[in-house]
C-alpha cells in the first residue's frame, strides 16, 4: 500500500470493523468468547496462509518480539472481548459505545507519545471531535459504575491493539503483526470461555452462524486488521487513529443498508462530527508541527 493510500486503507479497515456490529446480531446465541476464538482462528489460518503463499523473508522472534505479541493478544484482542462482553452486563450499548470511542482522542495523545514526540495540537483537537462525533452517535447512555470501569477496560485494549504493534511493524510488517497475535488469542480466549461458562462455551455453530463466523474472521479480522496495521506503519498512530471514530459509521451504514434500524438526527450529526474530525486531522501539519516518523525500509516493507 502506498502511503497515498494509507488513509484509505486505515478507512476501509474501521468501516469494516464496524459492520461487525450488524454481523454479530446473528450469532447473538452463540457463546461470545468461544465465537471469537473461532473467528480469529480462521482469521490467523487466512493471514499465515498469505505470508506463505507471498514467501517473505523469515524473521527470527527476538524475546521482546514474543513478549509483544502475546501482550497484544492478551489485551487487544482477547481482553478487549473479555472486558466488552462483561461491560454489556452492567452498561448500555450507548455508553460503552460512547466511552471506546475516545480511542482517537488517546492515540493522538499517547501514540507520539510512545515515539518521544510532542502530541500535535492539531490532531489532538480532531481527535476531540472524533469523540465528540462518536458520544453525540451512540448517545450517552446510563449503567453502573461497574460498567464504566469495564468499559475503560475495553478502551485500554482498543488502544493497546495499535500501541503495542508500533514497535512490532518495523521489523515483522502488517502481515505477521495481525496473524501472530491472532493465532495466540484463539487458547486466551476458549480457556476464559471455558471458565466463565464452562462445557456450555463448546457447541457447534449452525449454519447461519459458521457464515456470520466465515465473514468476521475473513473480511473484519484479517482483511481488515492488515489494513489496519498498514495505515497505521505508515500514518503514525495519532492520525491513523482518527479513523477509529468510523467504526460506529461502519455500523450504522450496515444497519441501514441490511435495514435493521433506521438513521435518526442523532446518528447523522455523529457521522457528519467524524468525518470533520477525520478531515482536519489529515491535513498536513506546518513546517513546525512534528509529524509521523517515516517507516524505515526493511522486510515489511514486502509485507
Amino acid at each position: 500500500m502506498r502511503a497515498s493510500t494509507a488513509p484509505v486503507g486505515a478507512a476501509a479497515a474501521m468501516l469494516l470493523v464496524g459492520t461487525s456490529t450488524a454481523v454479530s446480531a446473528t450469532i447473538a446465541d452463540y457463546p461470545v468468547l468461544t465465537g471469537q476464538a473461532l473467528r480469529y482462528a480462521l482469521a490467523a489460518a487466512i493471514l499465515l496462509a498469505v505470508v506463505g503463499h507471498r514467501r517473505l523473508p523469515r524473521v527470527r522472534l527476538t524475546a521482546r518480539d514474543v513478549l509483544l505479541l502475546t501482550a497484544l493478544a492478551a489485551t487487544g484482542l482477547a481482553g478487549f472481548n473479555v472486558f466488552l462482553v462483561e461491560a454489556t452486563r452492567h452498561a448500555g450499548p450507548a455508553m460503552i459505545a460512547a466511552v471506546v470511542g475516545a480511542v482517537p482522542l488517546v492515540l493522538a495523545l499517547m501514540g507520539p507519545l510512545t515515539e518521544r514526540r510532542r502530541p500535535a495540537p492539531r490532531t489532538v483537537g480532531a481527535a476531540v471531535v472524533v469523540a465528540l462525533g462518536t458520544a453525540v452517535a451512540a448517545g450517552l447512555g446510563s449503567g453502573s459504575v461497574r460498567g464504566l470501569l469495564l468499559s475503560l477496560g475495553a478502551l485500554a485494549g482498543e488502544v493497546a491493539f495499535s500501541l503495542l504493534a508500533v514497535p512490532l511493524l518495523p521489523r515483522l510488517g502488517p502481515l505477521r503483526v495481525a496473524a501472530y497475535p491472532a493465532a495466540l488469542s484463539v487458547p486466551m480466549l476458549l480457556a476464559t470461555g471455558l471458565a466463565l461458562d464452562g462445557t456450555a462455551s463448546l457447541r457447534l455453530p449452525t449454519p447461519g452462524e459458521a457464515a456470520a463466523f466465515g465473514y468476521l474472521g475473513a473480511i473484519v479480522t484479517a482483511a481488515a486488521f492488515f489494513l489496519w496495521y498498514d495505515a497505521l506503519r505508515r500514518l503514525g498512530a495519532d492520525r491513523a487513529g482518527l479513523f477509529a471514530g468510523l467504526v460506529p459509521v461502519g455500523a450504522l451504514l450496515t444497519t441501514v443498508v441490511l435495514g435493521l434500524g433506521r438513521a435518526g438526527p442523532a446518528d447523522v450529526t455523529g457521522a457528519l462530527l467524524v468525518a470533520v474530525g477525520v478531515a482536519v486531522g489529515l491535513r498536513r501539519p506546518g513546517r513546525d508541527s512534528p509529524g509521523p516518523q517515516q517507516p524505515r525500509t526493511g522486510v515489511h516493507e514486502s509485507a
